[in-house]
């Protein structure tokens, strides 16, 4: 028999059922919970549209984000050329018959007498072979003495020679002769059919010539850059740039390096895109539109088509034409963003140009997050619910 204190409360026990229910509610409550919370941190491609946009918010961001409209895309039309400097252009002409360093020359001397400085006996002509002009530009003629040769035509160096000898025997005869042009070299190199080094010689004086003789380009002519190197100084051109205008078909110069390659520009595709991925730019040009389309267009089941954002960091006289602002100095980190459901958004994206290192990224449309959400609570829901029937 049990006796209870009348001055303490009696509770009674849960029942077993009652009890059962309330674990079955714990451990349901338990996995929503969780889920709810992890729902904040679900997998996604990257930040959304207005996490995007706080950043260019004062305090929050150091990026200005602008929408794009007409007068961005004409504000941002700029873009990097290539083109030789006046140090190439103003180049002229190397002479066919000019004499060079590396040169070797053919000299004969006709003496008017039978004992004669250079002639043996008996013999009025001596022919002088194979003397190569050293890299200072001269060369050594027996009782001539050292003469620079270098810059001279065969004729003005003959003029020289005779005049040397003449003091030392009477009235000589002198021809000269460029044996090879060894000296007056480029070098070809690069996405060629025919790489090599090449005399610069009276048909291949200028660039285009120059590369013909190497057989052509191998690449895509859209896409080829011709480089030039010359003492110290780099000038760069697109292939078609220098058929196009013949003012960039330079004057070649002994010494030069002429090298083709790709271009090699690019911009990085990330985000709800058909790929995400660097990717070459193809071109000299291409708007947004293209670069879309180059890696496949937006994904139709996760983009979200009003947060195509272009990043980049904008020269200072570019950002502040695009802002209106002159208290902006140095380079600017840019967010330029699309609507493409607006009624121009596609033709503000086809007039908006692309440029080198550019980050194209297109954010998730809102729902697919939620989608996401609800995925990772309905999962957990038939856990709690297998979970239930276990613990039944």
């Amino acid at each position: 028999m049990t006796t209870v204190s009348p001055d303490r409360p009696v509770f009674a026990a849960p029942s077993a059922g009652a009890r059962a229910t309330a674990g079955r509610a714990a451990r349901v409550g338990a996995l929503l919970g969780l889920t709810l919370l992890a729902a904040c941190g679900l997998p996604r491609s990257g930040p959304n549209r207005n996490e995007i946009l706080r950043g260019g918010e004062a305090g929050v961001g150091n990026a200005h984000v602008v929408m794009v409209n007409d007068h961005v895309t004409r504000a941002t039309a700029y873009s990097p050329s290539y083109g030789f400097s006046n140090a190439f252009l103003s180049a002229g002409q190397v002479g066919a018959d000019e004499i060079r360093p590396g040169d070797v020359l053919g000299l004969t001397v006709w003496e008017n007498v039978d004992d004669g400085l250079l002639a043996s006996l008996g013999q009025s002509n001596t022919p002088l072979q194979e003397l190569q002009v050293d890299s200072a530009g001269y060369i050594f003629v027996p009782y001539a003495g050292r003469i620079r040769a270098a810059g001279n035509s065969p004729d003005a160096l003959r003029e020289i020679i005779t005049d040397r000898l003449g003091s030392q025997t009477p009235d000589p005869q002198v021809t000269v002769t460029r044996v090879a042009g060894d000296g007056a070299t480029v070098s070809v190199m690069g996405r060629v059919n025919g790489q090599g080094v090449f005399p610069i010689e009276r048909p291949t004086r200028t660039l285009s010539a120059m590369l013909a003789r190497a057989g052509g380009v191998s690449i895509d002519p859209e896409v080829a850059v011709v480089t030039v190197k010359r003492d110290g100084n780099t000038g760069r051109i697109w292939l078609k740039d220098l058929y196009e205008s013949s003012s960039n078909d330079i004057a070649l110069r002994p010494g030069d390096v002429v090298l083709v390659e790709e271009d090699q520009r690019s911009f990085t595709a990330l985000g709800a895109l058909g790929g995400q991925t660097k990717v070459p730019l193809g071109s000299e040009e291409i708007d947004a539109i293209e670069a879309i389309a180059l890696v496949g267009g937006l994904q139709t089941q996760l983009a979200d088509p009003t947060g195509v954002f272009i990043l980049r960091d904008e020269p200072q006289s570019v950002a502040r034409a695009v802002m209106g602002r002159n208290d902006l100095y140095g380079d600017q980190r840019m967010a330029y963003v699309l609507d493409l459901t607006q009624p121009n958004g596609l033709f503000m994206a086809r007039d908006f140009m692309i440029r080198d290192e550019d980050t194209v990224y297109v954010t998730e449309a809102p729902y697919v997050q939620w989608q996401k959400t609800l995925g990772a609570i309905t999962g957990s829901a038939a856990t709690a619910r297998t979970l239930e029937t276990l613990g039944n």
